[in-house]
């Protein structure tokens, strides 16, 4: 597991080095942001000179040079709009986000695992039926069309919850519903898949012809296999959640990275843009790597040479 563990994090560095090539190339194919940090009635000399001040005027490979050489010290700029350092903004509002993504993760998890078990063990009954509709139109809905509804109905029409912020569990819990459904609904239809399958496989028809018990046959021996499966496809939701966050906290006015983010795109604040996209590849990159790890302890077969 040592020298693996050690092969994957020597294997993030170019994957990063790619990451931050595509960010800056990209913030670089938007525009010249001086325009938005003068007042309108800026000279053509004041642009110019906040411009080679800022180091705009140079060429692509001088520019990204720089951007690499001050990215290795963990300095992504400063923000025009909040006249601070990017990536410490970055990562005060991180913990908002994790604290939404895991609760999400979560939600799903707890939801999609009995659902999918309950949908295989009966299948064509009037709950696989449920379960299975349930997980298409959950896949269906739009995150933010859910979001509204859902405030609609419990904030505006019930008053039972309150409609934005953060600080309590009631602030969490539609923002974290939101976010969940989709991903439960992916989750379902997989366990159930993988259950189904594995249900007909020649172990489980001699545990049973042992006489176990089908709780047993069902908890014990069908379900840690089908839980590989569902570890990837919960590591690769980890992009679908962060994409999740950026519409969901907006939608919720949850103070966390994806709002962030929406704000700098919309300001063309580039410091806190390219903050914000590589402290997302890291999350992402960390959680495939867990499930890499993860993958050993479900499965002590699995090897990694």
């Amino acid at each position: 597991m040592g020298p693996f563990l050690l092969k994957r994090l020597a294997q993030m560095i170019p994957v990063l080095f790619i990451i931050s090539f595509v960010i800056f190339a990209l913030v670089y194919i938007a525009g010249n942001p001086v325009a938005l940090m003068l007042p309108d009635d800026a000279s053509q000399e004041e642009i110019d000179q906040l411009t080679a001040s800022l180091g705009l005027d140079r060429p692509f490979i001088v520019q990204y040079g720089n951007y690499l050489l001050h990215l290795v010290q963990g300095d992504f700029g400063d923000s025009f709009r909040y006249n601070t350092s990017a990536l410490p903004l970055v990562l005060e509002r991180l913990p908002a986000t994790l604290e939404l993504a895991v609760v999400a993760l979560t939600l799903a998890v707890c939801v999609a695992i009995p659902l999918g078990i309950w949908s295989a063990t009966k299948q064509n009954s009037p709950l696989d039926l449920i379960a299975a509709g349930g997980a298409v139109l959950g896949k269906a809905m739009p995150n933010f069309w859910l979001g509204i509804m859902l405030i609609l109905l419990f904030s505006v029409t019930l008053g039972w919850l309150p409609v934005s912020g953060r600080g309590t569990f009631a602030h969490l819990l539609l923002p974290a519903i939101t976010l969940a459904t989709g991903i439960a609904a992916e989750m379902t239809r997989l366990l159930r898949s993988n259950m189904i399958e594995i249900l007909s496989q020649d172990y489980i028809r001699t545990a049973r012809s042992k006489g176990i018990r089908e709780t047993l046959v069902v908890y014990k021996h069908a379900l840690r296999n089908s839980l590989i499966p569902l570890v990837t496809i919960t590591a690769l939701q980890t992009s679908t959640v962060v994409g999740g966050t950026l519409i969901t906290e907006t939608v919720f006015s949850w103070p966390g990275i994806g709002q962030l983010l929406i704000q700098a795109v919309n300001t063309r604040d580039m410091a806190i843009v390219q903050a914000c996209v590589f402290v997302i590849a890291l999350l992402v990159i960390a959680m495939n790597l867990l499930a890499d790890v993860l993958y050993r302890f479900l499965d002590p077969r699995i090897k990694y040479d």
